[in-house]
C-alpha cells in the first residue's frame, strides 16, 4: 500500500496545536471506498480542538466524511457512560509500514462536538 496524497498536512497541523494522545476506544461510522456504510471500532491516538488520528483497517479516501462516537473516561461521570460525538472530513491517509492492513486516517473536524449520556444503573 502506498501513502496517499493529503489536502492539508496533519502532522505541521499537530506541531503547532497543543492536542492530546489518549488511547480511548472508538467508534467510526462512514462509507468506505466503494461507497457502503461501515461501522468498525478502534482506538483514538490523538486528538485536539482541531483533528483526530486514529488506525482503520476499513478503506477509506480523502475528503471523506467519517463520524466519530469516542468514548470518554469513566472518572468524568461515575454513573453515566459518556460519549463524545463528533464529524469530520478526512485530511490524511497513511499506510501501516508493516504488514497490517490497517492505516492512519487524520480528520478535521467539520462540526461542534455532542456530548451524549448513556444512564446505567447503579447496584
Amino acid at each position: 500500500m502506498s501513502k496517499k496524497v493529503q489536502s492539508n498536512d496533519i502532522h505541521k497541523i499537530e506541531e503547532k496545536v497543543k492536542g492530546f494522545n489518549l488511547p480511548l476506544p472508538t467508534i467510526v461510522e462512514g462509507k468506505d471506498t466503494s461507497g457502503k456504510p461501515f461501522r468498525e471500532q478502534t482506538v483514538l491516538s490523538y486528538i485536539s480542538h482541531f483533528g483526530s488520528s486514529f488506525w482503520l483497517t476499513t478503506p477509506v479516501s480523502l475528503d471523506q466524511e467519517l463520524r466519530l462516537i469516542v468514548s470518554l473516561p469513566p472518572k468524568l461521570a461515575p454513573d453515566k457512560n459518556l460519549n463524545l460525538i463528533i464529524k469530520g472530513k478526512t485530511v490524511f491517509i497513511e499506510a501501516s509500514k508493516g504488514k497490517s492492513q490497517q492505516q492512519r486516517v487524520s480528520l478535521k473536524f467539520q462540526t461542534k462536538y455532542i456530548i451524549e449520556a448513556e444512564e446505567i444503573e447503579i447496584a
